[in-house]
């Protein structure tokens, strides 16, 4: 294992145990104070007035110091300990060390970072009261300038705690206000698909319906010339059997689509087929009415569709072209292409506008129900789509759908 991912790891563990980092803090602490406690020579100046280090003073130093290991956990009740502490020290005649120091003004700091501004401040507030004390039992007659110094140091502990609760407690606010936006991003996501999936299975519904109508009258036809015209009787029953497969090919994919009941107030809707590709030339000559200059295409042989199919290319394209009308510009131009082949058909729909920058960047973060019915139709019968910036500027879409879907 190399360094790095010791030190990583090593990270990771302390910030799983909290308590033994600062237990590790308060060591380390002992480990520069207590020697410089035991090795450090008296002040003359002060010397009569100040005790030599002994067992007794180690001992309050290490008591006072260990008490970081429940800092986050008591920060209040550790910041009385080590006030109480230094306030002993300084009563027995005993020079502070950076170890006793250290933890006092780690204390400072906890509070400020773990508890609310009250409580803070008022820890704050003893803290400060404590130095001022201190001094007072030492006698030391410190200048001006460090007491000034000392002052600033603690104030500077107290504001650096209390910045960064702030700053997690924004940072908190930030990710929970991510969070919601992430929930309200995938209701809205799939209350669209639910949206489109159930109008696409009312409008499949509708082409089922037109076919079971056309089984029902060859059925009848059937039933009344079988002994008169056995050969059109045939020629109607064929008809019943390949138009009953269609039916139940498009009845299977509204079982895979629709999500929830019909509704019972559209259900005695018109039963006549929905628009195909047939009349996409229709469709291009409104959207010219309206303004914008459009060219259609039709390349290769033309194939028999699915009924299915018919309607979710016409329909793609429709949205296309309307997607172009609302954001390409009033300069802009359109371009539809269908192309046929042994196995496929592919649908593209092309514009010069401006549509890139305004359809992507609202669809990106809330997706509207057009691009979401592409993909959904599309996605019914199998088939691929791509959506984005052409090369040279302007949007496309383009679709293929495979012919035996």
């Amino acid at each position: 294992m190399s360094p790095r991912i010791r030190i990583a790891e090593g990270r990771r563990l302390l910030r799983a145990h909290p308590q033994v980092a600062d237990l590790l803090l308060a060591l380390l602490l002992l480990a520069v104070g207590v020697p410089q406690l035991v090795l450090a020579e008296l002040p003359e100046t002060h010397a009569e007035r100040l005790a030599e280090p002994d067992a007794r003073n180690v001992a309050i130093v290490v008591a006072t110091t260990l008490a970081l290991t429940w800092r986050r956990r008591a920060p209040t009740a550790v910041l009385l300990w080590t006030t109480g502490g230094e306030l002993t020290l300084a009563a027995l005649g005993y020079l502070p060390s950076s170890a006793d120091v250290g933890a006092f003004l780690v204390s400072i700091y906890t509070v400020a970072a773990h508890r609310g501004l009250a409580r803070s401040a008022l820890g704050g507030l003893v803290a400060f009261a404590a130095f001022n004390v201190m001094l007072l039992l030492h006698e030391s007659g410190i200048s001006l300038m460090d007491y000034i110094t000392d002052g600033a140091l603690l104030a500077g502990m107290w504001a650096l705690g209390r910045n960064l609760r702030l700053r997690r407690a924004y940072l908190a606010e930030l990710e929970d206000r991510a969070e919601r936006l992430e929930r309200a991003r995938g209701t809205g996501a799939r209350a669209a698909r639910m949206e489109e999936r159930s109008r696409i299975a009312r409008e499949l519904h509708d082409v089922v319906a037109h076919h079971v109508s056309v089984m029902t009258v060859q059925a009848g036809a059937a039933r009344r010339i079988l002994d008169r015209d056995p050969d059109n009787a045939r020629e109607a029953l064929a008809t019943i059997e390949e138009v009953g497969r269609t039916a139940l090919s498009e009845m299977r994919r509204i079982v895979g689509v629709l999500r929830t009941d019909r509704d019972p107030e559209q259900a005695g809707g018109e039963l006549s087929p929905q628009p195909g590709v047939a009349d996409l030339g229709e469709l291009v000559e409104h959207v010219r009415e309206t303004g914008l200059a459009v060219q259609l295409w039709i390349e290769g042989e033309a194939r028999p569709l699915s009924p299915g199919v018919d309607l979710a290319a016409f329909r793609l394209v429709q949205e296309a072209l309307t997607n172009t009308l609302k954001h390409a510009g009033p300069q802009a131009r359109a371009w539809v292409r269908l192309r046929y082949t042994e196995t496929d058909l592919t649908v593209e729909v092309e514009d010069n506008g401006r549509g890139a920058q305004t359809l992507l960047s609202g669809d990106r973060d809330r997706p509207g129900h057009g691009l979401v019915g592409m993909y959904e139709r599309v996605a019914l019968y199998g088939g691929e789509l791509r959506i984005g910036p052409r090369v040279g500027g302007g949007f496309g879409v383009r679709a293929r759908f495979p012919l035996d879907a």
